[in-house]
């Protein structure tokens, strides 16, 4: 089992810090390579450079949530789920349909639970009883 994941590249896994621009402050975020690839294809997928991208995504955030906490780890975790969905076929694997075309409700439809905050949520934390 463990050779499908330490035959990954050690380049994939090394981190690499970007400099970005977010509401005119210049932020500094440290990633693993993989996770810049896979940013990239998004990005590359709607017309945005990387940069453009994480723009977008934290004012979506931002507006969405009120606040955005550790910005790194939510873009490992949009990675993560931008896989997963391609994955299961949620988010096509054709490269040329933008993810700006998806319905985001038929895209998260059904997934296990905590996959998706409820709509609208403003709240990150998730609630156990």
């Amino acid at each position: 089992m463990c050779e499908i994941f330490i035959r990954a590249d050690p380049e994939s896994y090394a981190s690499r810090t970007r400099s970005v621009r977010l509401h005119g402050v210049v932020t500094s975020l440290r990633l693993e390579n993989l996770y810049w690839d896979v940013l990239e294809e998004i990005g590359r997928r709607d017309g945005l450079s990387v940069a453009q991208l994480l723009a977008r995504l934290y004012d979506e955030l931002v507006a969405a949530r009120g606040e955005v906490g550790n910005f790194a780890s939510f873009l490992r975790v949009c990675a993560l789920r931008y896989m997963a969905l391609v994955a299961r076929g949620r988010i096509p694997a054709d490269l040329a349909v933008p993810v700006r075309s998806l319905d985001p409700d038929r895209v998260l439809d059904q997934l296990p639970q905590g996959w998706a905050a409820p709509r609208g949520s403003r709240s990150g934390a998730r609630h156990h009883a």
